[in-house]
C-alpha cells in the first residue's frame, strides 16, 4: 500500500542515508547481514555501517570483480550480502561474476550499483551507466530494481533479506524528488499505478517518474487522461499490469534515464506485444555515450525531461487511429 506526497520536492533524505539506515537496522538484528564495498564508503553512505558492524563489513578496495566473488563466497556460507559499487562497476565490469560466481551458482547477493546514467553528473561518460539494466536484464533469474525514492528504499531493502537469489539495485546516491509518503510499502514484481487516465499510459523508473507526474500534471490541464505507472522491478516485469493498461489506454510512453535499446522501454515492449500491442513510444537514452553536467542539463541534453514524455504521450495517441 502506497500513498503520493501532495507536493512533489526533493527529499531531505539523501538516497544513501536510507540505504545505510536500512542496512544497519538488519544488521543490528541478524548477523548474516554483510556489507561490501570497492573503496566507496565515504560515497555510498556506508561509513556509519562500516564504523558500527567492523565484523559484519569487508572494505574490498578497487577490485570490483573480486568483491562480487567475496560476496559469492559468503552466500555459500549463510552470509546474505550486500556488494556496492558505482552502477557502471558493479554491472558491466564484474558481469561475468554476477553471470557465473552468483546466479548460475544460484547463490543469494545483492548488489547495488549507484549513480545510474544522468545522475552520475560531474564523473562524466566513462562513469554514467546508461546500459547497467540491459547488461544484466538477460542474466537467467536475476531480479532488477530501480529505487524510486528513499521511502522506496527503506521498505525494499528489507524485503531483501527475506528473499533468495540475486537481485540488482539501481539507485542514485544522493537527493532525488520525494514521490511517495512516509510509510508506504511496495511488493517486488508489481508496478505501481500512480494516477488514472484513459487515453495513455506512462510507464516511468527510477528519476523519471517525478518527470512522468511533471508530464501528467500538464496533459491532465490540456483535456488529456494520463496513467502513470512507476515500473520500479524491471525484472519480473509485471506483464499482467501492462496487458491491463495497454487494453484500457491503448497507447504506451515509457521513461527511463537508461539506454532505449535493452532497457525498460525494450522489457515493456517485450510484454506488451504479446498480450495487447499498442502504439508505443520511448523516452530515453537514444544509443549515446555519457558526459560531464549538472543532473538537469544532462536531462535536456539526453531528452528525459517531462516535455520530451508530453511530446511522446501526443505521437503516441495520435497513432492509436
Amino acid at each position: 500500500m502506497f500513498t503520493l506526497k501532495p507536493v512533489f520536492e526533493k527529499s531531505p533524505v539523501l538516497m544513501r542515508d536510507a540505504l545505510c539506515t536500512a542496512l544497519m537496522d538488519m544488521a543490528a538484528e541478524n548477523k548474516n547481514i554483510v556489507a561490501l564495498d570497492a573503496d566507496l564508503v565515504s560515497s555510498s553512505g556506508l561509513k556509519p555501517f562500516f564504523r558500527a558492524y567492523p565484523e559484519q563489513a569487508v572494505q574490498c578496495g578497487i577490485a570490483e570483480a573480486n568483491m562480487i566473488g567475496i560476496a559469492a563466497g559468503l552466500s555459500s556460507v549463510g552470509k546474505i550480502p550486500f556488494a556496492h559499487s558505482f552502477g557502471c562497476f558493479s554491472s558491466r565490469r564484474v558481469c561475468d561474476q554476477i553471470m557465473i560466481s552468483c546466479a548460475y551458482a544460484k547463490l543469494n547477493v545483492r548488489i547495488i550499483g549507484s549513480d545510474p546514467g544522468v545522475t552520475a553528473s560531474y564523473n562524466g561518460g566513462t562513469h554514467m551507466p546508461f546500459e547497467d539494466m540491459g547488461v544484466l536484464r538477460s542474466i537467467p533469474q536475476i531480479t532488477l530494481i530501480e529505487l524510486t525514492d528513499p521511502v522506496m528504499a527503506k521498505n525494499i531493502i528489507p524485503q531483501l533479506e527475506d528473499v533468495y537469489g540475486v537481485y540488482y539495485l539501481r539507485m542514485p546516491r544522493k537527493s532525488v524528488i520525494g514521490v511517495y509518503e512516509e510509510g508506504s510499502s511496495f511488493e517486488i514484481g508489481k508496478g505501481n499505478q500512480l494516477t488514472d487516465g484513459d487515453d495513455v499510459t506512462i510507464i516511468a523508473s527510477g528519476i523519471m517518474v517525478a518527470e512522468a507526474l511533471k508530464a501528467q500534471a500538464v496533459l491532465k490541464a490540456e483535456g488529456v487522461g494520463a496513467r502513470v505507472v512507476d515500473m520500479f522491478t524491471w525484472k519480473p516485469i509485471d506483464r499482467e499490469l501492462i496487458a491491463r493498461c495497454a487494453r484500457e489506454t491503448g497507447a504506451f510512453v515509457t521513461a527511463e534515464n537508461h539506454n532505449i535499446l535493452g532497457g525498460l522501454g525494450a522489457a515493456v515492449a517485450e510484454a506488451m506485444v504479446s498480450s495487447c500491442p499498442v502504439p508505443m513510444e520511448m523516452v530515453g537514452v537514444e544509443d549515446r555515450f555519457g558526459q560531464v553536467g549538472t543532473e538537469e542539463y544532462l536531462k535536456e541534453a539526453y531528452g528525459l525531461t517531462a516535455s520530451h514524455i508530453i511530446e511522446a504521450a501526443k505521437k503516441a495517441i495520435s497513432r492509436k487511429k
